[in-house]
């Protein structure tokens, strides 16, 4: 018998995260007779969403507090209460109570979305000290190699995991990327974005995770830099930032430049649908990232975002990045965004025609909704 009861949790992730919620959720929620639950981070339940699609918060704090270890109480609770004959985990934190309640009954199945390659994470991007990273590095590899060998199914978000993992291979996985789901309602880009002749403003965009490693520093050089070539350039970034003094050097910025520049969010998470508003409203996608271990390899997700507007876009010299858009001719690289060649850069964009065949249609979710219904159905 198919589930009639499914979970889907992460800890840290919003209850309105655009995977967890948006597309995972929402995907599932289509058939009859089936009641999916979300739970997560605090976040206002989306508007519009299906009556049979639910939520339940699990932190209220920050990722630091002690909220977080009650977190792990509260889901035990909600797998009590729930009965779920599925779980969805987006968050390995979640694997051993999950794995738990599994092993309770036959009827129950768990199904792991890998979505970052935590330890590489852990051990990269220098948030603990060095000995602790390498301690909690070893801690989350051991549970999720543990739960991999009980889980249903395993979901991967980049095809790179497979070749990563040590637990993941092609054989035992399935890649479901994070392509665009338009939000309920919203009508489909019609036509590429165009961009404006001088001296109309131009409007730059950076969203998405607000951190010095995704680049949003570079981004204003960047847009300082632009502004000598297009004095009417003006950047948008909308986002959340989680680090307290890379907050305070954003809003520094923005507050000695009002006219450049504009922040939305920043101390507080953003709704996906204003996400979607500004991108709407853009000229040019920035991805400014620089290059790192934990994110060189995986597809950023406001690619497909972009792409699905038709929004052009600048990247930086990844080649991964750089050939998943030449078929649409969606982006120009950029080979230094702190330290831009504007003149020339300026010239190529008015000289470039993106999107020439129009919007791409690989970009957007239907096809993965596809291989997750394919992977639900297989579990009996």
């Amino acid at each position: 018998m198919p589930p009639t009861t499914i979970l889907l949790a992460s800890v840290l992730k919003p209850l309105d995260d655009t995977r967890m919620f948006g597309k995972f959720g929402r995907t599932l929620a289509e058939r009859l007779g089936i009641q999916v639950h979300v739970a997560g981070r605090r976040a206002p339940h989306p508007p519009g969403a299906p009556t049979n699609l639910h939520t339940h918060e699990l932190l209220a704090g920050s990722r630091l507090s002690w909220q977080r270890l009650a977190a792990q109480w509260r889901y035990w609770q909600l797998l009590r209460q729930l009965r779920p004959q599925l779980v969805f985990v987006h968050a390995p934190e979640l694997l051993p109570l999950t794995r738990l309640w599994c092993s309770q009954g036959r009827e129950r199945h768990f199904i792991y979305d890998v979505r970052e390659n935590y330890a590489l994470n852990i051990l990269t991007q220098q948030v603990y000290p060095h000995v602790l990273r390498q301690l909690l590095a070893k801690l989350v590899r051991r549970i999720e190699t543990a739960a991999t060998r009980r889980a249903a199914a395993l979901v991967l978000a980049e095809r790179s995991y497979a070749e990563e993992l040590p637990f993941a291979t092609l054989n035992n996985s399935v890649i479901l990327e994070n392509k665009y789901q338009p939000p309920p309602n919203e009508p489909a880009s019609a036509a590429p974005h165009a961009l404006p002749m001088l001296p109309a403003p131009l409007e730059l965009l950076y969203s998405g995770t607000i951190s010095e490693l995704n680049g949003v520093f570079d981004a204003i050089a960047f847009t300082h830099a632009f502004r000598q070539v297009w004095p009417t350039a003006r950047l948008t970034i909308i986002g959340f930032c989680q680090q307290p003094e890379v907050l305070r050097r954003l809003q520094q910025a923005v507050t000695a430049a009002p006219e450049a520049l504009t922040l939305l969010g920043g101390d507080q998470l953003v709704p996906h649908r204003e996400v979607v508003r500004v991108i709407q409203r853009s000229h040019l996608g920035l991805l400014p990232y620089q290059p790192h271990p934990s994110s060189w390899r995986c597809v950023p997700t406001k690619l497909f975002e972009y792409a699905a507007h038709g929004l052009p876009m600048l990247l930086p010299y990844n080649a991964l990045w750089l050939a998943a858009t030449q078929a649409y001719t969606a982006a120009l690289p950029c080979a230094d965004f702190a330290q831009p060649n504007a003149t020339a850069l300026a010239a190529d964009l008015r000289a470039t025609r993106f999107y020439p065949h129009g919007i791409p249609t690989d970009v957007f979710w239907a096809s993965e909704a596809a291989k997750l219904w394919s992977v639900v159905d297989a579990i009996r």
